[in-house]
């Protein structure tokens, strides 16, 4: 270690968190790359902070979970995501993927229903030193169409079918990737935006908390 720095106590552990998403089949340079660098610890809460780098979901709060880190991984991986995109994130939650977002794409526009998550996440995200990043609070089934299009948009809950202003706030050729299906059971869903219509791809089984909102299980 070079004089006058400070050993980073996390390192280790988030070399090993990476190691366990890499071990679940992520193999994105830039996902694990993410992973590897975003300090959890920052975005779990106090009482929780010694299973911050455990591959696990955790409660934040409002009946609310984060998901587990492998799963959050696995979702951007999906969206194949390049370095000079622009992301809209539905559901900031704890911030955490919103911050692994922001390491490997260029801008991440993220909304939050909930008043208290959002200030908790944007103190994280400072604290953590992440500045490509803008947060609304609101209706995320709205999405957010002052800064669309968007180059790819990840829905961090479950809806029986896709906003359609989410759809309509695609760039050509963009990607969204949400839990599709009823409250309980989804399925993990990529769809691509192709001419007129869209193209979907089922990925996998998984249970998300519902989406809530104008176009989502309370519209």
């Amino acid at each position: 270690m070079a004089p006058g720095r400070v050993a980073d106590p996390f390192a280790s552990q988030r070399a090993r968190l990476a190691a366990a998403v890499r071990a679940r089949g992520i193999t994105d340079p830039a996902v694990l790359a993410a992973v590897a660098a975003v300090p959890r610890h920052l975005f779990v809460p106090s009482a929780l902070g010694p299973r911050a780098y455990e591959d696990t979901a955790l409660p934040i709060g409002n009946g609310q979970t984060m998901s587990q880190p492998s799963m959050q991984a696995r979702c951007l991986a999906a969206l194949r995501l390049r370095r000079h995109e622009k992301v809209l994130e539905v559901g900031t939650g704890s911030g955490y993927q919103t911050a692994l977002l922001a390491h490997v794409v260029a801008q991440v526009f993220s909304i939050e229903r909930v008043a208290r998550l959002r200030e908790a996440a944007l103190a994280s995200l400072r604290a953590a030193g992440v500045q490509n990043v803008s947060l609304l609070l609101g209706d995320g089934t709205l999405g957010w169409r002052d800064y669309a299009p968007y180059d790819a948009i990840v829905v961090a809950a479950a809806s029986p079918e896709v906003p359609q202003p989410l759809m309509d706030q695609l760039a050509p050729g963009g990607r969204v990737l949400l839990p599709l299906g009823e409250k309980g059971e989804q399925v993990l869903t990529l769809v691509t935006a192709a001419g007129a219509g869209a193209r979907r791809e089922p990925l996998a089984d998984a249970r998300f908390v519902p989406l809530l909102g104008t176009f989502g299980f309370d519209g």
